[in-house]
């Protein structure tokens, strides 16, 4: 396969080339969730509905822990790709899928041994608690199929190429839908039926993935034997790649409060923010996708020795998500109840969203920001700062305001959905300065060693 490199060439050009695959993947990818909830929707009950949302909200948990090792990967693989160590490459791929092997296991096993306890503490409704169970359950035995596909699609960024997985993704996506439909509508397996088609789209997806990469003669090969994690590889992984999971982990944590103050305000509102989440996914994923392509082609551009063309693609990539994030926020202040009506149409579920969507969407413009300058910094393996940002928001902003609010406007969704702006707006403030004075300390610093 032909090697990609960051490093050369129109600043805009090469961000725009390597992040809107990067963005139509994502897209493909939210579509799981996305699909599963519309199916059910149609044709099921509002506690399906419900038991999907919050199933998804439990199963995002996985998703949060392989994501800092997945970026992880992508930014030290990139890292060597931009200073050419291609030896370091490929062992770097090779400790990244063997790491993620044993990580998919582990998960498998915890996930499994404490769903009751961990859906009971998220006050699933009653209505809907096996039902999610069952979601849940199957969704975890895929852990290695998620796992794996994320874990490829992690090195072939870092390796410069984000058109492959965008490929993978979109014959999973295809496999998926078909599969929703047919188990859901045909043979009337209902939750379990789109947790099953999301699992074996993904396997199947991972495996063409791999027999493609073999037969392209990728430089990794794919042999038993060189799936042999490097030591100070996995440690250099876990430094770089723990951080970000801490922060997903703690993020979720808080969306999972937020979720469990919604269940106990009834089926609806539970069924409100699995739509809800939806939304959220496709508003920011020009913001995700962004500050996931900033992270490689920051890292490549460090590793070849130019952080001034990391920074000027950082603000390329915050004017793009910022420009897909304000068509959305438009949406939802112009006309929610046709966002809401895709997935549902229970006029209470319709009713009770409205309020929801019009005051959370203006998260959508706020953490453009907030993405794609943490996305920057982790590029520059400053994934300690980004740990610490988004723990604090999570923390000592989002759970104490999402009590408050839940405490004393139970009832009205519009004030809750004011929590995630206000809070990315703090984070978007604080990291906004930070990049600034660390960029200025740093050209400070460089001035000094060049005129001594």
């Amino acid at each position: 396969m032909k090697e990609n490199h960051l490093t050369e060439g129109s600043i805009l050009k090469t961000l725009l080339l390597f992040a809107v695959p990067f963005l139509i993947a994502n897209v493909l990818q939210s579509l799981y969730g996305a699909v599963d909830l519309f199916v059910v929707g149609k044709y099921c009950t509002a506690e399906s509905v419900a038991a999907v949302s919050t199933g998804t909200q439990v199963t995002q948990i996985v998703t949060s822990l392989i994501t800092g090792l997945t970026l992880g990967s992508t930014i030290l693989i990139g890292q060597y790709m931009g200073s050419r160590e291609y030896e370091l490459v490929k062992q770097m791929i090779g400790t990244t899928l063997t790491v993620f092997a044993v990580v998919a296991v582990l998960l498998t096993v915890v996930m499994l041994g404490f769903e009751r306890q961990l859906l009971t503490l998220l006050h699933t409704p009653e209505e809907s608690f096996e039902l999610t169970m069952q979601y849940v359950r199957i969704c975890c035995l895929g852990n290695i199929f998620i796992c794996g596909y994320n874990a490829i699609s992690a090195v072939l960024r870092g390796y410069g190429d984000s058109t492959r997985p965008m490929i993978f993704v979109g014959i999973a996506c295809a496999i998926n839908i078909v599969l929703d439909f047919v188990f859901v509508k045909y043979c009337g397996m209902d939750v379990s039926g789109t947790a099953l088609a999301t699992v074996i789209s993904q396997g199947i997806s991972m495996i063409i993935a791999v027999i493609y990469l073999k037969r392209k003669k990728f430089i990794f090969d794919f042999k038993p034997a060189s799936f042999r994690p490097v030591g100070s590889l996995a440690k250099r992984l876990a430094v770089v790649g723990i951080p970000i999971s801490f922060q997903e982990m703690m993020v979720r944590i808080s969306f999972l409060y937020l979720m469990t103050v919604m269940n106990s305000c009834g089926v609806y509102a539970a069924a409100v923010v699995g739509i809800g989440s939806k939304y959220d996914v496709f508003a920011m994923l020009s913001a995700t996708s962004m500050a996931n392509a900033l992270a490689a082609i920051t890292a490549q551009n460090m590793g070849a020795g130019k952080p001034e063309r990391a920074k000027k693609s950082l603000w390329y990539g915050l004017g793009f998500a910022l420009f897909v994030a304000f068509l959305f926020w438009t949406w939802a202040q112009w006309n929610p109840q046709s966002m809401i009506r895709v997935f549902a149409d229970d006029e209470n579920v319709v009713a009770a969203g409205v309020p929801f969507f019009r005051s959370c969407s203006y998260d959508y413009l706020m953490v453009a920001f907030v993405f794609c300058l943490n996305g920057y910094l982790n590029g520059r393996q400053k994934t300690v700062w980004t740990m610490v940002s988004c723990s604090a928001g999570a923390l000592l902003f989002r759970i104490p305001m999402v009590y408050f609010f839940g405490k004393y406007f139970a009832d009205d969704l519009g004030m809750l959905g004011k929590i995630a702006p206000i809070v990315s707006g703090i984070m978007a403030c604080y990291t906004l300065v930070y990049v600034l004075y660390e960029g200025r300390s740093t050209r400070k610093a460089s001035s000094v060693l060049k005129h001594g």
